[in-house]
């Protein structure tokens, strides 16, 4: 169900350690994601569902968060391009908020989603992964 989620920390290297330590108590793993984060998950073989974790800002983060009280970010897996823009089109009509609509997305191969608020704020997300993911 899910595909990612993630948490901003204040300090990179202390967070990496206790993730590496619970990551092997766990039998899961750690990867660098450049500089600022990393993932922690399954392997890299099966790597979603992934927790990302890092210092960076994240772009669908409303104005005054900050580390420690930020809202949430959920990405639910969906099965096709059509689903996330059933989902958007749905959160939209509960009461979401738009927070970047269906489409692909910068940085990221094979993978196309949609984000909404929801009325707490929260970033929910859409995402699917697939061949056709990068197609308009």
């Amino acid at each position: 169900m899910l595909d990612h989620t993630g948490i901003v920390v204040t300090d990179l290297k202390a967070a990496r350690r206790f993730y590496d330590a619970i990551a092997e108590a766990l039998g899961l793993q750690t990867a660098d994601n450049g500089p600022d984060a990393f993932l922690f998950g399954k392997s890299r073989e099966e790597p979603i569902p992934y927790l990302w974790i890092g210092t960076l800002i994240p772009s669908y983060w409303v104005e005054g968060s900050r580390p420690g009280i930020n809202q949430m970010h959920v990405a639910f897996r969906a099965d096709s391009k059509a689903m996330v823009q059933a989902f958007y089109d749905a959160a939209l009509k509960a009461g979401g908020r738009d927070n970047g609509g269906p489409g692909p997305r910068e940085g990221a191969v094979g993978y196309y989603g949609a984000f909404v608020l929801d009325p707490d704020g929260n970033n929910i997300e859409a995402a699917y992964r697939g061949p056709d993911a990068e197609e308009t």
